[in-house]
């Protein structure tokens, strides 16, 4: 019997050790995670080698990250914004709310967390995957290192453009998906019997607060670098094959939205 207690505690032992083996070393990664993607952004933002190259790499990803993200946000925000109307008209069938109420909440709802952050979360999706799986091709099929070999800054030539551009065409996005938004909101009441034009246009004006849109442009800068670099980041280290670059793919629209909805938090204590 004394020995059999022995042994389960040996085991007891034996398991608290291989855990806490299993935290340092989940520990090491992460910080070895975040200290490769500061040198790699120490590398990134420097002063271009080739103006006109970079510029030119410029123009093409304002259109692919921009241009062509225009489609989906004009979609979903046309919808979000008649879905939150009829939303809120549902939840606010009280006698003693003011019939402002819906276009207000719409408006607010636009304004502070879905044209930046919810609408940040969606392109995660569509340009950090693009990103990771492009630069992370030229990586397994070794065309950085040719790069790297002709003495050229691989990371600053293909990620800062990507930045920068992304960064550039945020803002326009926000703005653009605030306005589609509040037009579905208005296409509700124009076209069904919900809520009247007249009711929703007064609360879409009434004690419109101008910091709002500067909070949705602010939080969507961030965002927009976030998801650039970090998926950039995870491109950029792939190693292996095929396999490894989708991999490379879902990790960095995952922990792209981790740390865009971390940052709301913070953004969100800090502006407000």
């Amino acid at each position: 019997m004394h020995a059999f207690c022995i042994a389960i505690q040996n085991t007891k032992v034996k398991s608290r050790n291989q855990k806490s083996k299993v935290k340092r070393h989940y520990t090491m990664r992460i910080l070895q995670h975040i200290g490769e993607y500061f040198l790699l952004m120490g590398r990134v933002l420097r002063m271009p080698d080739r103006q006109r190259m970079f510029w030119r790499q410029y123009s093409r990803e304002l259109e692919k990250q921009g241009l062509q993200s225009l489609p989906i946000v004009l979609i979903i925000s046309v919808f979000i914004g008649a879905i939150l109307t009829i939303q809120a008209k549902t939840n606010t069938e009280n006698p003693l709310l003011p019939t402002y109420t819906v276009g207000l909440l719409t408006r607010e709802t636009l304004l502070l967390e879905f044209s930046s952050t919810i609408l940040c979360l969606i392109l995660a999706g569509k340009v950090g995957s693009n990103i990771a799986s492009e630069i992370g091709t030229m990586r397994i099929t070794e065309q950085i290192d040719a790069m790297e070999i002709m003495g050229v800054n691989s990371a600053n030539y293909l990620i800062l453009p990507k930045i920068l551009a992304f960064v550039t065409m945020m803002p326009m996005l926000v703005i653009i998906s605030t306005a589609v938004g509040l037009v579905g909101g208005w296409a509700v009441g124009a076209f069904t019997d919900i809520i009247t034009v007249h009711d929703y246009l007064i609360g879409v004006q009434y004690a419109f607060n101008p910091y709002y849109v500067w909070y949705g442009i602010i939080k969507s800068l961030v965002f927009a670098f976030v998801i650039t670099s970090m998926s950039s980041y995870y491109g950029y280290n792939v190693r292996g094959g095929a396999l490894d670059v989708g991999r490379a793919s879902t990790n960095a629209v995952v922990n792209s939205n981790i740390m865009i909805l971390f940052l709301d938090l913070v953004l969100s204590k800090l502006l407000l």
